[in-house]
């Protein structure tokens, strides 16, 4: 168990004795995404949680063509180049469950489930999210809150025996369900029930965080910002659980001071990805346009009409999501803030029109006014010499700068 680890693990015992400290999970899967954030933690000598998806990251590949094994080599080896203590680093999945496999009957998607949790485990993430909460082909809907644990405790049972064979130390779990006060008590009892008629007493008492709304969300343009008068019902649930915290996900895009309440009022895991490759799209298209004007060629394509064509080429990660005219639907692949845009930066296509920008810009330093015109929300960091002005520095600078937000956030 990593130092890091158990720090993690104690979040709620810190919560309970009165401390107000938090910690972002970043979620992505995208290779600058974690170096910035391994950068960070390692400039501020902090714990980096990064967590992986059912999608993204599983025993079949998803659609990074990663198996946990692999993506914890090579977060692994990101973190060696940014001089991160691997004993600072937290890796954890994110809704694992029968998700990717929900059109599957409920056999068969379970029976893919527990390998994925099975993969998990063996190669080492200690903080595992458990989520049975979808209905699959032949079940009825919605899924019975007794049904939802009992398949939570199949898969716990199935990360005890993988850990216990690979001489690993299981570590805390969480599960994803609760709005109101009364379902958050059901959800952990419902649990706690399910998880001991599977004798697994142990590692329920590893569980650390439960996962509800607090009332933060954000749409294609809009952002529903964190209220605490409309939560403190379900704030005051966390004075009849202390051996847990809550865990907020969609606080992409919440102002600094919102986020900042989240956490002092027990909301302690923040999850984050959309915003970190949000801010990731912005500092690149910018580069695009620098690029354009620095080292001007009419046969390199712009990015975003390359990503245009990327996307248009394979509508199926943004089809069912964006609606409207055809005009709003061009803006919505590019700028909405659920930001499906991500899900293409590993195509080869996507790869080899960022790396012709990159390739065009070189380790030049960019002049401060085309920065100020392109990427205008680094140009102070910029100018006070925190960010270096290459294509590489403003394009860590961006995601770092969503994360300084969240480590004032969270205490750290």
């Amino acid at each position: 168990m990593s130092c890091a680890t158990k720090r993690f693990a104690a979040i709620g015992a810190r919560r309970a004795a009165g401390g107000k400290e938090g910690i972002t999970s970043i979620c992505s899967a995208h290779p600058l995404v974690i170096d910035a954030a391994l950068r960070h933690g390692a400039l501020h000598g902090a714990d980096v949680l990064i967590e992986a998806t059912c999608n993204q990251v599983n025993h079949e590949g998803g659609y990074t063509g990663m198996a946990p094994a692999a993506f914890r080599g090579l977060v692994e080896t990101y973190a060696g180049r940014a001089g991160l203590p691997l004993d600072r680093l937290i890796l954890g999945g994110d809704h694992l469950g029968p998700n990717p496999w929900k059109h599957d009957s409920a056999a068969e998607a379970m029976r893919k489930a527990a390998a994925m949790i099975d993969a998990y485990a063996a190669a080492g993430f200690t903080k595992l999210h458990l989520d049975t909460s979808m209905a699959c082909a032949d079940d009825p809907v919605p899924l019975p809150d007794e049904t939802i644990a009992a398949r939570a405790a199949e898969l716990a049972k199935v990360a005890e025996a993988a850990v216990a064979r690979t001489g690993g130390a299981l570590e805390p779990f969480e599960h994803m369900h609760v709005t109101e006060p009364a379902d958050a008590l059901r959800t952990v009892e419902v649990h706690r029930k399910a998880f001991s008629r599977l004798g697994l007493d142990g590692a329920f008492d590893r569980v650390v965080g439960v996962v509800v709304q607090p009332g933060v969300e954000f749409g294609n343009a809009d952002i529903v910002a964190y209220a605490p008068e409309k939560a403190i019902e379900l704030v005051a649930v966390l004075e009849r659980m202390p051996q847990f915290v809550f865990e907020a996900h969609s606080t992409d895009y919440q102002p600094a001071e919102a986020l900042g309440m989240l956490v002092r009022d027990g909301f302690a895991i923040l999850k984050v990805g959309p915003w970190l490759t949000f801010a990731l799209r912005e500092a690149l298209y910018g580069l695009s346009h620098i690029a354009d004007e620095l080292a001007p060629d009419p046969l390199r394509e712009t990015l975003p009409a390359a990503m245009e064509r990327v996307m248009l080429a394979s509508p199926g990660n943004w089809q069912k999501y964006y609606c409207g005219t055809p005009d709003e639907e061009r803006l919505r692949r590019h700028f909405s803030f659920s930001d499906r845009i991500r899900y293409y930066w590993l195509a080869p296509e996507a790869q080899r029109a960022t790396a012709a920008v990159l390739a065009a810009l070189g380790d030049r330093e960019i002049p401060r006014p085309l920065i100020s015109q392109y990427i205008g929300q680094l140009d102070v960091e910029v100018g006070a010499g925190r960010i270096r002005p290459t294509a590489h520095g403003l394009l860590l600078g961006s995601v770092t700068r969503v994360l300084d937000i969240y480590r004032n956030a969270t205490n750290q």
